[in-house]
């Protein structure tokens, strides 16, 4: 089901422990020249309605639903902690720079923070699918910004209004800059307090409180002739970029059959201090090779996760949403997307049979976001009705 309406205005109509987990990509708020320029009320901003001053207003990308603090607010939170079952996990992304604020909120709201996973990504790569993401009107500002006297326009352009660009120094301090390149997103991992007195009893009851550890390994089988497939996932993904997996060094798999005792080691988590075993008590050796990169999961973004007619300017991999809710949610589970944009999260978790309930506050979004996973479609006001 998509709803396009508010989330808190939705969510308010849902009872309590309703949800098996929730994956969303709130806004960032990156800007923050938006407490100024970017209010309803505010005067209009002295550099025109049309340039680089007015853009910076009206949030990321231009997108004005990004200038607020909606994702930093505990009461938003708190009603997303009401609806999830007890024990269920909440994926959350958020911005290098913001991203503190978005999660000291969840953990005020009552959350249990559980981890942050990092997703490493490639500014090339950024900019590439921001480029294509640009209308005919978008592309062609972004030509007379290439050809105009702002140095730092086309940078704005690509990054978007809430990467610090970097201010480069001359004469004495040349070589001096003030911003890095942005290459990865903070992703928040936490988890509703179970509402029995473990994990076992609260899977019992619930289905939740535990993450899908074999469902989500990373690569093939990791012990040839054994049934144990694949690496344990990490709290580091990556986008599978060029500049990203240049950056892991070669790593060998094991190459020679290990004890997988620890007696009479030195030191057990010591490579050199793994001895030779006796048949039967030895780890058989995986002889795989390749880069590190290959012992993290890798979301590749496309132009078909996007769909012909998706303007959303920052739409998350498929592959990647479809890994995270499938983390995180039981067999059958009701995956929440309070933020659900143009409807990512929706299409993995129905592709794992999983049930969606995305809420959206921009109807452009929200019909994208239904065209992309079907179901039933309402407006806020619709479905306080049922």
């Amino acid at each position: 089901m998509i709803v396009h309406g508010g989330c808190m205005e939705v969510m308010a109509q849902i009872p309590s422990d309703t949800f098996a987990s929730a994956v969303t990509d709130p806004p960032y708020h990156l800007t923050s020249i938006v407490k100024r320029f970017g209010a309803t009320d505010a005067a209009p901003a002295k550099h025109g309605t049309d340039g680089l001053f007015a853009r910076r207003s009206r949030g990321f990308m231009g997108q004005k639903w990004d200038g607020g603090d909606i994702a930093f607010r505990p009461e938003l939170w708190a009603e997303v902690l009401r609806v999830m079952k007890p024990g269920a996990h909440l994926v959350a992304f958020g911005g290098s720079r913001t991203y503190h604020r978005m999660a000291c909120a969840i953990e005020d709201a009552g959350f249990e923070v559980r981890d942050c996973i990092l997703e490493l990504l490639s500014a090339d790569d950024m900019a590439r699918a921001f480029l294509e993401s640009l209308d005919a009107d978008q592309a062609k500002a972004f030509e007379r910004l290439l050809g105009s006297s702002q140095p730092i326009g086309s940078l704005e352009w690509i990054y978007g209004s809430g990467f610090p660009h970097s201010h480069n120094q001359n004469g004495r301090w040349e070589g001096w800059g003030t911003a890095l390149k942005p290459a990865h997103e903070p992703i928040v991992l936490a988890r509703k307090p179970l509402g029995e007195k473990s994990v076992a009893a609260n899977l019992a009851r619930w289905g939740t409180g535990a993450l899908n550890i074999d469902a989500s390994r990373v690569l093939g089988p990791e012990y040839v002739g054994e049934a144990l497939a694949g690496r344990w996932p990490a709290n580091v993904i990556h986008d599978g970029s060029d500049e990203v997996l240049a950056a892991f060094p070669d790593a060998p798999g094991q190459l020679a059959r290990t004890s997988s005792s620890s007696e009479g080691r030195k030191n057990q988590n010591t490579y050199g201090e793994m001895r030779r075993g006796a048949p039967g008590t030895e780890m058989i050796p995986r002889k795989d090779r390749g880069s590190a990169a290959r012992f993290f999961y890798c979301a590749k973004a496309s132009k078909a996760d996007r769909g012909g007619d998706n303007s959303h300017p920052t739409v998350k991999p498929f592959e990647l949403m479809e890994y995270l809710c499938r983390l995180v949610t039981p067999p059958g589970g009701t995956v929440l997307d309070p933020f659900c944009g143009s409807g990512s999260t929706g299409k993995a978790a129905l592709a794992n049979d999983y049930k969606f309930f995305g809420i959206e506050m921009i109807e452009a979004y929200a019909n994208i976001s239904h065209q992309r996973t079907g179901g039933a479609y309402l407006s806020a006001e619709d479905f306080s009705l049922i």
